[in-house]
């Protein structure tokens, strides 16, 4: 480094004594995925919220068009808030990569080149360059995996929703190599992954087979089948979508053009949703909005950044994708407390313990 400059690597090392940093994407420091496996249980007791705001809705009547509807559009204003703001916290004058960049560029008291904006106008940039794949990639992640969950949650309690949905981590570790090119990294199939997968869907197998008072039925089946189809679109989604955005994006940035991008199917979702059922009631604007904030913007933040920072490392992201189990353990012990439901029975908590080990197992794996 030469007298009077200083690179933002530099910044960033000058400035760690004092406070220690987290940047999306970047390796934790000796931790492995510790840090992203923290992030995506986190964001699994924030997502649990949905399955017991769904089934909640549905026991009271609301359409279940305008519950996968409302989320997403009351989150799409706040993520263009989020980045907006965000975007001008880090305008040209930082010279800062990302808002935690900025952090250290400030703390360091210097002015690198190199500005990368964080604002909105990369997000539109994005949408411009490919429209026509981040509204398919975008849809596919976003839209056919919530709208299936929403019309199973009037098929099933929340925790067996929440137990189905858990074959989306088999899927995101049996699906890479038709996602990634031969030679890629990333389409290499981590055995000790498939090996614990199976683990967790053998708790999901015995979690139906054990629902208490609600056994599988004939009606029940067809939420199963489509929690299974929302399995699989949500990390042939997530994956391409993170394809798209690259290096180019940060999380919040992501989510915001995949909000957008995502539009049109909620858009007409709701359009559907008023002609067969009317208009939402008071509750389930209420209801829609508490999910919107608590799933759509807290959840997915949280599940996105673990995925992004892990992106490359096909075991970690395993491990990462594998927290989403946690929500079964939440839904479980949550839902017959908070809508005086039924819960799981002898059977079914031994799944939901298959289940929890097999994230525990998946996180000790991912942290080599």
């Amino acid at each position: 480094m030469s007298a009077g400059t200083m690179t933002m690597a530099d910044a960033r090392a000058f400035g760690r004594p004092a406070r220690r940093r987290w940047r999306a994407g970047a390796a934790w420091p000796g931790g492995g995925a510790t840090a992203s496996i923290g992030l995506g249980v986190l964001g699994a007791l924030f997502f649990s919220s949905s399955f017991i705001a769904n089934r909640l809705m549905a026991v009271g009547g609301g359409a279940w068009e305008w519950t996968a509807s409302l989320r997403f559009l009351y989150s799409l204003p706040i993520f263009l808030l989020i980045v907006a703001v965000r975007g001008a916290r880090t305008a040209p004058e930082t010279g800062a990569t990302t808002l935690s960049d900025a952090g250290a560029v400030r703390d360091a008291g210097v002015v690198p080149d190199g500005v990368r904006d964080a604002g909105l106008r990369p997000v539109f940039g994005a949408l411009r360059a490919a429209p026509g794949r981040w509204t398919l990639w975008s849809t596919v992640c976003f839209g056919l995996f919530y709208a299936p969950l929403c019309f199973a949650a009037t098929t099933s309690p929340g925790w067996m929703v929440a137990a189905t949905w858990q074959v989306t981590i088999v899927c995101g570790v049996v699906l890479a190599p038709l996602l990634y090119g031969r030679g890629d990294e990333r389409g290499r199939v981590p055995v000790r992954g498939l090996a614990l997968s199976g683990l967790i869907l053998a708790g999901v197998f015995l979690t139906q087979l054990g629902g208490g008072e609600s056994m599988l039925t004939w009606k029940a089946a067809l939420g199963v089948g489509a929690v299974l189809f929302g399995a699989v679109a949500y990390p042939v989604g997530n994956r391409r979508a993170m394809e798209l955005a690259g290096d180019r994006l940060d999380t919040f940035q992501r989510l915001a053009a995949m909000s957008v991008a995502s539009l049109p199917f909620w858009l007409l979702v709701a359009v559907v949703g008023g002609i067969r059922a009317g208009l939402p009631t008071g509750g389930q604007l209420t209801a829609t909005a508490v999910v919107a904030v608590f799933s759509g913007v807290i959840a997915t933040s949280l599940f996105f950044a673990a995925t992004h920072r892990e992106r490359s490392h096909p075991m970690r992201l395993a491990a990462v994708e594998a927290t989403q189990a946690a929500e079964v353990v939440f839904v479980a012990l949550l839902e017959p407390v908070l809508l005086h439901s039924s819960a799981p029975g002898a059977v079914g908590w031994g799944g939901i313990v298959a289940i929890t080990v097999g994230v525990m197992l998946y996180a000790l794996a991912g942290k080599r």
